[in-house]
């Protein structure tokens, strides 16, 4: 790896982490904010879901911005408007201001995460690109694992408002290294975009989205949540029939002919629909039923942390050798044996006995399969459309993560227990095990794959 190529893969990882971890490091911080601006249950909600909605809603868009205007230049302005909505959050004085704010920081963090992996696929290729995604995703991982233990610490000991204004700090970094790489040439013809698309994908994608975080409170009986899931999913069916038929789409349906773009896609649906509703299940088990404490829930979540930042650019390095299939089928499959002995937990929840070995095992299996995954869907595509791939990858990640998550009830039950959390941990287990043989059957390694 070139000094230039270690400078693109350190923008790229500041840029997804601070995205990432924004998204899990609030959590601990709500009662405390809850406490100083008041907004009630509703309002740590909205908090959350501001964020999540805006990102997930605008990332399509934001993944056609970035291979039509360029990824230096999409990342610069996501890095200024998260940093300063990380600002107006740090400063908000109303429970409304930090929830506009939130939802600013969403659209600027959508910028970012499409346009990471794409200048890594633009300037990897072979197996230098699957090690480098491995790297990638050892550090972006570590956001999602470490957030909730980050968000613990700065609020007992100094501040909610912290949680947001420590971004300043790797956006400043990001920024520097930013200015050290080359300005991609202007493309030789003007940009088009396609608007109609975007709009339909900003509604068809948003709509639902809203609708299946504000069924847990509203209900499925509520006409707002109806009515916005109904209206999504026509907006949806639109954006799709205009993609077929426009000049110059948004997200050209041709991607799906690609077989490791689609297939892995529907392996990415399966795979984080289980990490979603297992780490749910999991963090609220800890706390509700076994009595951990929130540092000591973030603190059980540590040896994935390690392994993810031990393993992942190792098992990168290995699917750019030897192809990702294998391991793209063998990692959910050990995923889903620490899910099982996770199953057999009881109401103490005795860490070293009960909690850790299934972690690790899990942890093993999902450090196995993420970065083969990702280098398995975008390796498949032109490098000029690595942004809207990632873009689409992204996007079905985290919508099967919030179904996966809304339907959590319906399966744990009304109160969380013993026997709802073991159905939850049995549940992620056969997603895993969906995802494993879906990658076995469909992915073909690299040397048999075509690109479009």
């Amino acid at each position: 790896m070139s000094s230039y190529q270690r400078r693109i893969l350190t923008v790229a990882v500041l840029s997804s982490f601070i995205v990432f971890l924004d998204g899990t490091v609030i959590n601990v911080a709500l009662p405390a904010i809850s406490r100083e601006l008041g907004g009630g249950l509703a309002g740590q909600q909205w908090v959350v879901d501001a964020y999540l909605i805006s990102l997930t809603a605008v990332i399509l868009l934001a993944g056609s911005l970035s291979d039509a205007f360029g990824r230096r230049r999409v990342i610069f302005w996501g890095l200024i408007g998260f940093g300063a909505a990380s600002v107006l959050c740090a400063v908000s004085v109303t429970d409304a201001m930090l929830i506009v704010s939130r939802g600013i920081q969403g659209i600027a963090g959508a910028l970012l995460v499409p346009s990471s992996l794409a200048i890594i696929v633009a300037n990897f290729d072979g197996p230098a690109r699957a090690k480098a995604i491995g790297r990638w995703t050892a550090w972006t991982s570590t956001a999602f694992l470490a957030g909730p233990l980050l968000g613990g610490v700065l609020v007992d000991l100094v501040s909610w408002r912290l949680v947001f204004a420590i971004n300043v700090i790797p956006i400043a970094v990001t920024l520097l290294a930013l200015r050290r790489l080359d300005l991609e040439p202007p493309r030789a013809v003007k940009p088009v975009i396609d608007y109609r698309g975007a709009v339909l994908g900003i509604l068809g994608i948003g709509l639902p989205v809203f609708a299946l975080i504000e069924h847990g409170r509203l209900g499925w009986s509520n006409p707002i949540v109806w009515g916005a899931l109904a209206l999504g999913l026509a907006s949806f069916g639109l954006f799709l029939w205009n993609e077929a038929v426009a000049s110059h789409p948004m997200l050209p349906l041709s991607l799906f002919r690609v077989r490791n773009f689609w297939v892995g896609n529907v392996a990415t649906a399966f795979i984080y629909a289980a990490l979603s509703l297992g780490g749910f299940a999991l963090t609220l088990f800890l706390q509700q039923v076994a009595g951990y404490s929130a540092t000591q829930a973030g603190l059980a979540s540590l040896p994935s942390t390690v392994i993810s930042i031990s393993l992942a650019s190792l098992f990168g390095t290995l699917a750019g050798r030897y192809g990702s299939r294998w391991f793209m089928a063998a990692g959910p499959i050990v995923g889903a044996v620490g899910y099982l002995l996770l199953s057999q937990v009881t109401a103490e929840a005795n860490y070293v006995s009960q909690v850790l070995p299934g972690t690790v095992v899990f942890s093993l299996g999902l450090v196995m399969t993420v970065a083969p995954l990702t280098a398995a869907v975008l390796g498949s595509i032109d490098p000029e459309r690595a942004g809207i791939a990632s873009a689409t990858n992204n996007a079905v990640s985290r919508v099967a993560g919030l179904v996966a998550t809304a339907a959590a009830a319906l399966i744990i039950g009304d109160a969380l227990t013993v026997e709802g959390f073991s159905r939850a941990a049995l549940a992620t287990s056969a997603l895993l095990v969906v995802g494993g043989i879906v990658s076995l059957v469909g992915i073909q390694n690299a040397k048999r794959s075509q690109r479009t």
